[in-house]
């Protein structure tokens, strides 16, 4: 019985932008299907083309995974790290007769391409040079010499069977003028070399996959199993972009989105575990198949993520929360909170905020002391009645035996009967006395959270504003 491989599956990102969200899911999937399988997950980053290839952009894949909580066994790798493994690979096929070096002008090759356009023959390289045995130059690409008769095919683990005649396939580009390996030609060696057993990806690599199979081949290495997963598509089901809205993950990470509202909803484009909607990473991992994984692209809907988000920060710890927040009341000018107070605000805020800089907004008022008052506000709710009700709290505070919301609440309640009133009439002159809003978290839990203190530090605030209108 032969022995059975360690699943090994890759994600490999080229570093010239931001990290899009079709990437991310990608690399989700090779990471699920490593996990689940107990195989190895490896990060690469392909970063051969020089003129776009940023530091920059790598330090935000390599973020962005991270903050997603998607961990990697090996690398990250760096094809630039590598050109000699690539020329080495070259110089093989080129000495067992597999590839060629073509010294014919791009102009030439594109009059060429758009004779046969014309001519509605498909434009495949002719052939040129072929047999010239053409030597070493700087002007010369290096061509892979493809078989021109006989049929490539695989077998899918999404698609299915998938079958290209050879005559249809075109002499490829391996080795640019400058030396560097093509993307075609790279991935080949590098997936070769790392042991990669599964290769999945976006279907727009389908046609790639017969001339890598090829190349596996010519080089005598193993062909991996493959499976191309559908593309993501906008709400007018063309492919995402940025006509769409945001597409980068540090873009939803600075939108307020948690790492698990975003993993959950990438994974549910494209697969599915029956009605099932909510899922943590130990589910995702013990659940996640490809055969599971639809054939039809999949629409990105934001409005399901907004939900999921809320979902998450309903849920999530409130010191977890806290920290999460920090960084966007620092874009508020409020820095340094008490952690234990920012646990509390998180509280209080969170099964009302769909974001983080929804939250974050919200939570303006516990920072910072309203002085100066919504005239439009005021004029409603400062009133002479409205400033009975504030003063009646403010004096009643002090001797409040127990300062918890049921307390609060009494108080309050007390108040409203004392006063032959309802009780919302109550509370809204006081929440707009500390938030400097109508609208809040339930007045005792702001008042529990600002502290008796700070509630009457803001009462007076309230009534002063009051005396000197």
């Amino acid at each position: 019985m032969s022995e059975q491989r360690i699943v090994r599956t890759r994600f490999a990102p080229s570093p010239t932008g931001a990290l899009h969200i079709g990437g991310v899911r990608t690399a989700l999937f090779n990471w699920l299907y490593a996990r689940h399988a107990g195989g190895k997950f490896i990060l690469r980053i392909e970063d051969t083309d020089q003129l776009r290839s940023t530091d920059e952009s790598t330090r935000g894949i390599l973020d962005s995974m991270s903050w997603l909580g998607l961990n990697w066994d090996e690398g990250p790798l760096f094809q630039t790290e590598r050109a000699g493994i690539y020329r080495d690979a070259v110089r093989k096929l080129i000495d067992e007769g597999k590839a060629y070096r073509c010294a014919c002008p791009p102009e030439e090759l594109e009059r060429k391409r758009k004779k046969a356009l014309a001519e509605r023959r498909k434009p495949k390289y002719d052939g040129t040079c072929r047999h010239r045995n053409i030597g070493p130059n700087p002007n010369t690409v290096v061509r892979f010499r493809c078989p021109d008769r006989g049929t490539t095919a695989f077998e899918d683990l999404v698609k299915g069977r998938i079958s290209f005649e050879n005559d249809e396939l075109d002499d490829l580009v391996i080795e640019r003028s400058d030396g560097f390996p093509t993307y075609n030609f790279a991935v080949v060696v590098d997936d070769a070399l790392m042991g990669i057993t599964h290769v999945i990806r976006g279907d727009d690599h389908v046609n790639n996959t017969p001339r890598q199979i090829l190349l596996y081949k010519a080089l005598g290495h193993d062909v991996p199993a493959f499976g191309h997963v559908p593309m993501i598509l906008g709400s007018d089901k063309a492919r995402l972009s940025k006509r769409h809205g945001a597409t980068s993950v540090t873009a939803y990470r600075d939108m307020g989105y948690l790492p698990e509202a975003l993993v959950n909803y990438l994974v549910r484009l494209g697969w599915s575990h029956g009605d099932q909607e909510i899922f943590s990473l130990d589910d995702l991992i013990r659940l996640f198949t490809l055969e599971a994984v639809g054939k039809s692209a999949a629409v990105f809907n934001p409005d399901k993520l907004l939900w999921l988000n809320q979902h998450y920060i309903k849920g999530a710890a409130p010191d977890r929360l806290a920290r999460e927040l920090a960084p966007f009341l620092e874009d508020l000018g409020i820095t340094n909170p008490d952690p234990d107070f920012l646990a509390r605000v998180a509280a209080d805020l969170q099964t009302r905020s769909k974001t983080l800089v929804e939250m974050a907004e919200s939570a303006r008022f516990y920072f910072n002391e309203i002085r100066d008052y919504d005239l439009q506000l005021a004029e409603k709710y400062f009133d002479s009645t409205g400033a009975i009700y504030i003063q009646s709290v403010r004096e009643a505070l002090p001797g409040l035996g127990e300062y918890k919301k049921e307390g609060i609440e009494n108080l309050l309640r007390k108040i409203a009967e004392e006063n032959g009133t309802k009780l919302k009439n109550v509370v809204q002159p006081i929440r707009v006395a500390l938030t400097g809003k109508t609208v809040s978290p339930g007045i005792d839990e702001v008042m529990v959270t600002l502290g008796k203190e700070g509630v009457m530090r803001r009462l007076d605030n309230a009534l002063e504003f009051i005396r000197s209108g």
